[in-house]
C-alpha cells in the first residue's frame, strides 16, 4: 500500500471517529496500523479497541505509549481520558482531561468535562472528600443553598 492509502484510511478513521462511528474508525485504523504506527493511529486505535472490544488495559497501555511520544498533541491526551471513562476510571480521566487543556485548548475536552461536572470542594479541605464528616456537612450544606 502506498502512503497515499495510509492517510486516506488515517483520515477516514478520524472522520468516522468524530462522526460517532467507532467501528468503522476501528476497520480503517486497524488496516493502517498494518502500514505504520505512529503515535496518531496508536492513540484513535487504542480508544476505538476501548470502545468496540471493551478491551481497556490494552487500550491504556498503547494509548500512554502513543502520548508519550508526542505529548503536546491534546488529541491524544482526549483518547486517553476517553479509555479511562469507558474503564470506570472517572478521576484518572478528569486528570488527563485538564493535562490535554494545559498542552493545547481543545473544544472537545472542554465537552468531555462539561459532561462530567464539577465538583465543588469538600468543606473541610485538610480531610479527605470521602470522610463521613465531609460527606455529611456538604450534604447539609447544599440542602441549606449554602454552598
Amino acid at each position: 500500500m502506498s502512503t497515499e492509502q495510509f492517510h486516506s484510511l488515517v483520515q477516514n478513521g478520524l472522520k468516522a471517529m468524530h462522526d460517532g462511528e467507532t467501528l468503522m474508525a476501528l476497520m480503517s485504523f486497524e488496516d493502517a496500523a498494518r502500514i505504520s504506527k505512529p503515535p496518531l493511529v496508536r492513540s484513535c486505535l487504542a480508544y476505538c479497541l476501548a470502545k468496540e472490544k471493551k478491551l481497556y488495559s490494552k487500550a491504556i497501555a498503547m494509548a500512554m505509549s502513543a502520548r508519550q511520544e508526542n505529548p503536546q498533541k491534546s488529541l491524544f491526551y482526549l483518547n486517553l481520558g476517553r479509555i479511562y471513562l469507558l474503564a470506570g476510571h472517572k478521576k484518572s480521566a478528569m486528570t488527563t482531561f485538564r493535562q490535554g487543556l494545559k498542552m493545547e485548548r481543545n473544544p472537545q475536552i472542554i465537552d468531555e468535562l462539561k459532561v462530567l461536572g464539577f465538583r465543588r470542594p469538600p468543606p473541610l479541605p485538610s480531610l479527605a472528600r470521602e470522610n463521613l464528616l465531609n460527606r455529611m456537612l456538604g450534604k447539609c450544606l447544599t440542602m441549606a443553598n449554602m454552598r
